[in-house]
């Protein structure tokens, strides 16, 4: 049974997200937002009849060409040749689920009622997404900045009945699928292309994918890690809550408190092997994983202001007579975070390959590499040289796109942020940090394995039940790499 959606001004947050990803899900527009987005056109087509007034793109060329006068008549004609002349994506076309969400962002953006487009261009877009006409949408061509020009004008394209839809999961021909639901080709009007290629969608919707994967993440990290301090028999005194404290940091008392609590009854804990101090990669769980959680904090918080706002340009003010060219496409506070949140993902990746690493060193009465059987059998030798072969692509990932720049259209676009390509490495980054954290939960409950006889604490001995139902023990060599993408599964599928 499909759900549906109200889109309106009213705020929304990173929790609502996860619904506009399943294309289960249907959009309507509340009467307000129809109301507003009706006065706001009916005062741009009144500002439009004065004479000599120029409107940047309503009735002037775009970009270094803002000085060109359209006339009249060749209005339409401007905004069409927007649309098909921006619309150079290359690579890869990015995830469905990504363009589905960019199609709502837009939506949503045009709601607020300060964009001058016309409700049926509104309308139309919601027709498409609760159809599941999803334009495909390539990677890459957006500088961040004059909006996502390029990716956004390919979401267009289909409007024209022209451009790629997802059918299914097969890519086709966007006039062939729009014939198969009687929907004609739009013409577009005055204003109309250019608000729907201005603005951050491309860089927002992945943004906002990435924080709400980074949610999990974060978790999934504390969990596992919290399992490789029993197999490891580390001590809890780092977690005490005095200790962190004192250091007044937030995010490090979360991940303390957390861990604590995962750990809670641990007889494996309670352990008499002691030392005065554990490595890092355990020790300071609470100062890594704090550390990002306080970042993935601030990068939500970003996200969720500009999935609140109003990013393309001109902007139409009718309620104070106002038309208004400014910069709200600049997408420099999504490239800043977008690249704040890959290195605060990138580090969890990092600290949990570690503890891989010191897992498998045969210490504290572990084998060789967690092998039961040495020579024979070469146990968890490699997964390791996996994990340290992704989390050293994230370190190359991860060097910041925002310190970049190119001048573009002759100078006049002589800044921008490059958020598109913080956007498109921050993906890949989390996808990476899945699959450590995946070889750490592999490589942990083999090595609790080996301290059978004392308890884990009810939480590690639920999650560990559970993970060997997916993923058994691992008596001899076999395939690691199923088992390193069922352990993958697992961790984005289930819930601790």
């Amino acid at each position: 049974m499909s759900q549906t959606v109200v889109v309106s001004n009213e705020n929304i947050g990173l929790d609502d997200i996860g619904a506009f990803l399943d294309s289960g899900v249907k959009l309507s527009l509340d009467e307000a937002s129809l109301k507003r987005i009706e006065a706001n056109r009916a005062y741009l087509s009144q500002k439009v009849q004065e004479p000599d007034v120029e409107i940047y793109g309503v009735n002037t060329g775009f970009g270094s060409l803002c000085d060109v006068k359209i006339s009249q008549e060749e209005i339409e004609q401007l905004q069409h040749n927007l649309i098909v002349s921006h619309a150079c994506g290359q690579g890869k076309p990015i995830p469905k689920e990504l363009s589905r969400l960019i199609v709502f962002l837009k939506i949503k953006n045009l709601s607020f009622g300060f964009s001058g487009v016309r409700p049926v261009l509104v309308e139309r877009l919601i027709e498409m997404f609760n159809k599941d006409l999803i334009p495909v949408i390539y990677e890459q061509g957006s500088l961040g900045a004059s909006g996502d020009l390029v990716p956004l004008a390919h979401m267009s394209l289909p409007l024209l009945g022209m451009g790629e839809l997802w059918n299914g999961n097969r890519v086709c021909s966007a006039e062939e699928l729009l014939g198969k639901h009687s929907m004609e080709p739009m013409r577009l009007s005055y204003k109309e292309g250019l608000a729907l290629i201005n603005g951050t969608q491309f860089c927002l919707a992945f943004q906002l994918w990435a924080s709400h994967h980074a949610e999990r993440i974060f978790r999934w990290a504390n969990l596992v890690s919290a399992m490789s301090l029993e197999a490891f028999l580390c001590s809890l005194d780092p977690f005490d809550a005095d200790l962190s404290k004192v250091r007044n940091q937030e995010g490090q008392q979360e991940v303390a408190t957390a861990i604590r609590e995962i750990c809670e009854g641990s007889e494996i804990l309670q352990n008499k092997y002691r030392t005065v101090q554990d490595p890092y990669s355990f020790r300071c769980i609470p100062q890594v994983h704090g550390a990002s959680r306080d970042a993935i904090t601030y990068c939500r918080q970003i996200a969720e202001r500009e999935l609140n706002a109003v990013t393309d340009n001109p902007n139409v003010f009718h309620t104070s007579d106002k038309v208004l060219s400014g910069g709200n496409f600049h997408a420099q506070p999504l490239a800043l975070s977008l690249d704040f949140l890959s290195i605060a993902l990138s580090e969890l990746a990092s600290i949990s390959e570690r503890r891989t690493y010191q897992l498998i060193n045969g210490e504290r009465g572990l084998p060789d590499y967690l092998n039961k059987y040495p020579g024979l059998n070469s146990g968890f030798m490699i997964p390791q040289y996996t994990a340290a072969s992704i989390v050293s692509q994230n370190k190359q990932l991860c060097t910041p796109a925002s310190v970049d720049s190119i001048s573009s259209s002759k100078g006049q676009e002589d800044h921008v942020s490059m958020a598109a390509n913080a956007a498109t490495k921050t993906y890949r980054v989390v996808n990476n940090v899945y699959k450590v954290l995946a070889i750490e939960l592999l490589t942990a409950a083999q090595a609790l394995d080996f301290r059978k006889g004392v308890k884990s604490s009810v939480h590690i001995q639920k999650l560990r039940k559970a993970y060997r139902e997916v993923v058994p023990f691992l008596e001899n060599d076999r395939l690691l790499h199923e088992d390193i993408k069922a352990s993958i599964r697992f961790i984005r599928k289930e819930i601790f």
